[in-house]
């Protein structure tokens, strides 16, 4: 597999602009968020005496090695009983972006950060998300606070919202982190620095593993999702790998799903509307009974969770290696999520996946804009004041973020598709293994087993479907379009 050089890697950065464009989204701040933003002097602060001072807390962050944009802080608490209460704090963006400013139209059209293989496209000015509004290591920060009591058998028995000042101990990475957990390296300095973190580091990925185990058990699914991540050598760009789940990565997910039945429930409980995110029933079930059976499984004729869950379970331990591609199969057939407003009186579809009726989105506010929208609920519910947003609003919003959001996947598929193109332009005529992640009357599209790239099938697509695995072989690439042509080979 060939390099791309820097001045390969600047064109591939035009080409993502030039997608970002395309698809109707905005690539550079406006002359009125510039001017907006010179005016911002410091982080946002609070004199209220509903402001809890929680900065003695040992609270850290655990996150990508490279991130920069801070969004939740946790720490644990044990308790009596064997209970553990586990505190999410999250970013305060709304004490400086305020709704209907020019940075909040912005960060509204857009409706996330794009993240693609060269380049992002953060949703506020870098300013914001990676100093003034991020949970920045030594520095205090107003945050949302989220409170959990979680017992022995991994049940929420108790939550809470309220506002706080916060203080980050640690910026700590997914990688050493996991690394130190699994016993399978030493301590992180900056982990081993603060007296007590390490210890409640441990507190926390005991209290995750009983939450996970818990939501299992009612039929969360197991699944692994395939994501590419550059890999680069200086400043050459020299592959795109898989990347790997871990048990850090698993830490923080887990408060944060739960976290987030916590806000949903809170809004309810107040009979206020809220964004849900929801993955419906899948309408594809059929094709993943099919899949099962294949596999030696047996699922019911009607959707059904946890005998899907119990599936995977078997099928990741029996062959590890290829559950990734399973996995893969599983997450296409059940479809896409989409946002909606709905009232406390309205039964909600839920999310299949994760086996909840209760889930917004609220922990990621400065790379995620419903999350904010969120945030200005719960505040004002806190604070007694106005709410913000009507239902009618809300609906307008919810149906603005699903469809910007399918935008956003677009253009982050389409560039990782041309920094693939680049990386294997030389490699035509090459024979691989590959999965069918995509059958319709659009087409036929394929994932490299061996490497995150997926590409079209262009011939011997007849009675293929999802979770297929065929051989193909690559027929042309082309790197500005970010389209990969394969042919099967039989």
């Amino acid at each position: 597999m060939r390099a791309i050089q820097p001045n390969e890697l600047k064109t591939l950065k035009q080409y993502a602009r030039q997608a970002m464009l395309q698809r109707g989204l905005l690539a550079d701040f406006s002359a009125a968020v510039k001017q907006q933003l010179s005016e911002i002097r410091k982080p946002a602060s609070d004199p209220s005496d509903q402001i809890r001072d929680l900065r003695d807390l040992l609270w850290a962050s655990i996150d990508n090695d490279d991130s920069r944009d801070l969004d939740q802080l946790t720490t644990a608490v044990s308790l009596p009983d064997d209970k553990i209460k586990v505190m999410v704090a999250v970013a305060d963006v709304d004490a400086i972006v305020k709704d209907g400013s020019a940075i909040d139209l912005h960060a509204r059209h857009n409706t996330s950060t794009v993240y693609t293989a060269v380049t992002l496209f953060p949703m506020l000015p870098e300013l914001l998300s990676t100093d003034l509004t991020s949970l920045n290591d030594g520095q205090d920060r107003l945050a949302m606070i989220v409170e959990m009591t979680i017992n022995k058998q991994g049940a929420l028995t108790d939550g809470q919202i309220f506002r706080a000042t916060v203080r980050n101990h640690a910026k700590l990475a997914y990688n050493s982190m996991a690394s130190w957990l699994d016993e399978q390296a030493p301590m992180p300095d900056n982990l081993a620095a603060v007296s007590g973190l390490p210890e409640n580091i441990q507190l926390q990925d005991l209290a995750a593993g009983r939450m996970k185990n818990f939501r299992h058990l009612h039929g969360a699914l197991s699944l692994t999702t395939i994501q590419a991540v550059p890999v680069f050598d200086g400043t050459t760009l020299i592959n795109l790998d898989f990347e790997q789940d871990n048990r850090a990565k698993d830490l923080i997910e887990d408060f944060m799903i739960v976290a987030n039945g916590v806000t949903a429930r809170f809004l309810s409980s107040r009979n206020l509307p809220v964004i849900r995110r929801v993955v419906r029933t899948p309408k594809r079930w059929g094709r993943i009974v099919e899949l099962a059976a294949e596999f030696g499984g047996h699922l019911p004729q009607e959707p059904d969770p946890r005998a899907l869950e119990i599936f995977l379970q078997r099928q990741k331990q029996a062959d590890p290696l290829r559950f990734p591609d399973l996995s893969l199969s599983i997450v296409k057939l059940i479809g896409a999520g989409e946002y909606c407003a709905e009232c406390p009186q309205v039964d909600s579809p839920g999310h299949f996946g994760l086996a909840v009726n209760d889930y917004t989105h609220s922990t990621a506010p400065n790379r995620r804009y419903p999350d904010l929208i969120t945030q200005r609920l719960v505040k004002a519910a806190l604070m007694d004041s106005e709410q913000p947003y009507t239902l009618d609003q809300l609906q307008e919003l919810a149906e603005h973020f699903t469809r910007m959001e399918n935008e956003v996947n677009k253009v982050e598929r389409q560039v990782n598709k041309s920094v693939a193109a680049m990386l294997f332009k030389d490699r035509i005529g090459n024979t691989f293994e590959a999965l069918v992640t995509g059958a319709s009357e659009k087409g036929t599209w394929v994932r490299l087993i061996q490497h995150p790239i997926e590409g079209k099938l262009v011939s011997g697509q007849n009675k293929l479907d999802v979770g297929d695995r065929i051989k193909v072989k690559l027929k042309k690439v082309n790197v500005s379009k970010g389209f990969i042509d394969f042919v099967r080979v039989s």
